[in-house]
């Protein structure tokens, strides 16, 4: 556990060094993508490509992460949580960072790829060493601080890669290259405790799927892949396509809105040590996804731009509730030699909803209609509460 000072587990929690190096890689593993969706206009005139060609710079750097995730998590259960993280950070940032050197299209999907494979690790690597160090309300109180360490770089990436677009389409892939140093920190400077991993693989599996067997875990996971599907979908991939067909918004007025939202997530999930100090976990849980609901529903409905905000913030605090609530309780599940397939595992559902979120939620709109569509939408998010009340007791 974490030798932080202070008072209470808030206080400890936020002020260690550890959790203050984790945040670091937390910031990279946010960073692939929205510091660069900024600079596709300036990328598809560059090279006379189409939307849906450059969009495969998307889909090149996070494809890998669905089969690279659980592997990596295997590993680091078996050889060490730095021995991973370590390499994964160089490799994320040299193959970024010779992305602004590339000035062919087709290299530049492949470094893309290879930076993708670095990336795999980041997200997963980053919870599971927080379930290492912390334990208890310190552990709900440190998930807490590095979703909103999270949610602050989803909200300032986009206008820092924005900025940086302006100077020419290549300078956001510079930004990548800060993994390097992190790594180096990392390395030397992060303290936590590695697997004591003496289990023959045929043991280790064993344990392994003796774990994700269980009845609240497979809860667990599935709420994590509604989650995303709710997230990437209503709320990422079509929130801006409705703000601008139904009111005409600008493009900063849609930035605004999104980011007030993912603010919100960060000033909740900040709160989470204090909440899960008057609440248990699975109440919140079930309330936040109570919350996704009733916010998608009202976005459905909202009769104009102003009241749209409303429902945009509830769906951020619903977020700030529960990711890191979910994170909590996979990695009570998880015993300490089994945690990186454990969380890995729980990774691929979450990618797995990435990718399925807009693609559902443009066949439902293109069926429905973008109203109904978001009114399907809060019918997940209520399915989704129902699971949690099912499995997860």
């Amino acid at each position: 556990m974490s030798s932080a000072e202070g008072t209470g587990p808030e206080r400890k929690v936020y002020k260690d060094h550890n959790l203050h190096v984790l945040w670091g890689v937390t910031l990279m593993a946010v960073l692939g993508v929205s510091s660069v969706t900024p600079a596709f206009p300036a990328i598809s005139r560059e090279f006379g490509i189409s939307g849906g060609q450059v969009g495969l710079l998307i889909t090149v750097f996070t494809l890998p992460g669905i089969v690279l995730t659980p592997v990596l998590g295997v590993l680091s259960d078996r050889y060490g949580r730095k021995k991973i993280l370590v390499p994964a950070l160089l490799l994320f940032g040299v193959a970024g960072g010779a992305c602004v050197f590339a000035r062919d299209f087709q290299l530049l999907l492949v470094l893309r790829a290879f930076q993708g494979m670095g990336a795999a690790a980041l997200g997963t690597l980053n919870v599971t060493v927080i379930g290492d160090i912390y334990g208890g309300r310190e552990r709900s109180a440190a998930l807490g601080y590095n979703s909103s360490v999270l949610s602050v770089g989803t909200a300032s990436y986009p206008a820092v890669g924005g900025v940086l677009a302006t100077f020419g389409w290549f300078y956001p892939f510079a930004l990548p290259v800060i993994a390097v140093p992190i790594a180096v920190v990392v390395l030397f400077s992060l303290r936590n405790p590695e697997p004591l991993n003496e289990q023959g693989l045929k043991e280790y599996f064993g344990s392994v799927w003796g774990h994700l067997r269980d009845r609240e875990v497979l809860g667990l996971i599935g709420a994590s892949l509604m989650t995303f599907i709710i997230l990437f979908g209503p709320q990422l991939s079509y929130l801006p396509i409705l703000m601008n067909d139904r009111f005409d918004a600008p493009s900063y007025v849609i930035g605004a809105v999104l980011s007030g939202a993912s603010l919100t997530t960060a000033l909740v999930s900040s709160q989470l040590g204090r909440l899960t100090g008057r609440f248990d976990e699975k109440t919140l849980l079930k309330t936040s996804f109570s919350l996704y609901a009733i916010a998608l529903a009202a976005v459905a409905t909202a009769p104009t731009l102003s009241l749209l905000l409303v429902p945009a913030v509830l769906f951020g605090v619903a977020q700030g509730i529960n990711l890191p609530n979910v994170f909590s309780l996979l990695n009570s599940h998880a015993p300490n030699e089994n945690r990186g397939a454990f969380m890995a595992t729980n990774g691929m559902s979450l990618r797995t909803g990435q990718t399925i979120g807009p693609l559902l939620m443009a066949s439902l709109a293109g069926t429905l209609g973008v109203t109904n569509a978001y009114l399907a939408s809060a019918a997940i998010a209520l399915a989704a509460f129902l699971l949690v009340l099912a499995f997860v007791r």
